[in-house]
């Protein structure tokens, strides 16, 4: 099997523009390339010019069929002479958050935390600890925007910048499978009794932070096919840990959670919360929400917080009927900063 290339998100991609800006502006000549490090791998793209300091690279996703690939990403810098924070500005083709739940107020640009940091670390090397204003937009991002879930999240005008490590990795679902197998299967022959499965790198950290001896293998979307394995691999005992966006959907019997194949996370969540005798007004609060995330303290502050742990039941329950019986399986959900929020341990 040929191996797919990994390629940069948007996030990478806005950093380098960024950078290349900030140094157009600082020695008075626009580099032609620029490096930005990620997790050991070194991003140094192709920068051409849009319009005084503003900066743009096509972006690379690799062999992963990302929507974005092959779009022109842009930044440009406007530092002051005083000092103070940085402020993001939705350029053309990149959306601003307009409803409640996701990780940034309304009224933002919608350039996650980490593509933020990435961008503030590129801007802060140049003008140190100077305000600036940065404005990131991608060419024809309005437009792209329509096939993708921004609408229905509340984010109008265009794309959002994505990216937790910077790095794309493709995800060929056979390619997936197959790696996530041998991974399994490399812990197996050391001897591993119990492995942890998370969804991607955010709840790699969280898991290693609670339990850090615990060998953990990302999975991404593919629950079944990891239960699978395991059965397979004659794994004894499994820890599957993950927010409650994902979990939620494995405890409404969703062994493949990506959204393409459904979704079912407020119906799921509504049905427990009704047989915690939940009021019609909550129940109504859910199924208008936008994201889970935004609802986990709504839920705690109106006294239904055991729903986490009536949700990690359901979803050990399904996965145990998945491997039938031959793998232990618990559950441990986590909020978006890593703290536990409910859990099932099978005896």
């Amino acid at each position: 099997m040929t191996a797919l290339r990994s390629g940069f998100t948007t996030g990478s991609c806005a950093a380098a523009c960024a950078l290349a800006s900030c140094l157009w502006l600082r020695d008075g000549e626009m580099p032609r390339r620029v490096c930005i490090s990620l997790s050991g791998t070194q991003y140094t793209p192709e920068i051409h010019a849009l319009g005084p300091y503003r900066c743009a690279v096509i972006k690379d996703a690799g062999d992963d069929p990302d929507i974005t690939n092959g779009c022109e990403v842009w930044a440009e810098v406007r530092p002051y002479a005083s000092d103070g924070e940085l402020r993001f500005i939705a350029g053309d083709g990149v959306g601003i958050i307009t409803r409640p739940g996701l990780k940034l107020p309304p009224g933002e640009a919608a350039i996650n935390p980490v593509p933020r940091k990435m961008i503030g670390e590129a801007v802060r090397s140049v003008f140190g600890t100077r305000r600036a204003d940065v404005t990131i937009g991608i060419t024809g991002g309005a437009e792209l925007a329509r096939k993708t879930f921004n609408p229905r999240l509340g984010i109008e005008g265009g794309l959002s910048i994505l990216g937790t490590t910077g790095i794309v990795h493709p995800m060929s679902e056979e390619a997936m499978v197959d790696t996530l197998r041998l991974e399994m299967q490399m812990h197996r022959a050391q001897g591993t009794e119990l492995l942890g499965l998370v969804f991607g790198s955010q709840g790699e950290t969280a898991l290693r932070h609670l339990y850090p001896d615990l060998a953990c293998v990302q999975i991404s979307n593919f629950v079944g096919a990891a239960l699978d394995a395991a059965v397979e691999l004659g794994l004894p005992r499994i820890l599957l840990a993950g927010q409650p966006g994902k979990l939620v959907k494995v405890a409404g019997g969703s062994m493949q959670t990506h959204s393409r194949y459904g979704d079912g996370r407020r119906e799921t969540l509504i049905a427990h919360l009704a047989l915690m005798g939940a009021p019609l007004s909550l129940l109504q609060t859910v199924s208008d929400a936008i994201t889970l995330d935004g609802l986990i303290p709504l839920i705690q502050s109106a006294g239904y917080s055991d729903v986490f742990n009536r949700l990690s039941s359901s979803a050990a329950r399904y996965a145990r009927e998945r491997t039938r019986g031959a793998v232990s399986v618990s559950i441990l959900m986590l909020d978006s900063s890593g703290t536990v929020l409910g859990g099932f341990n099978e005896p």
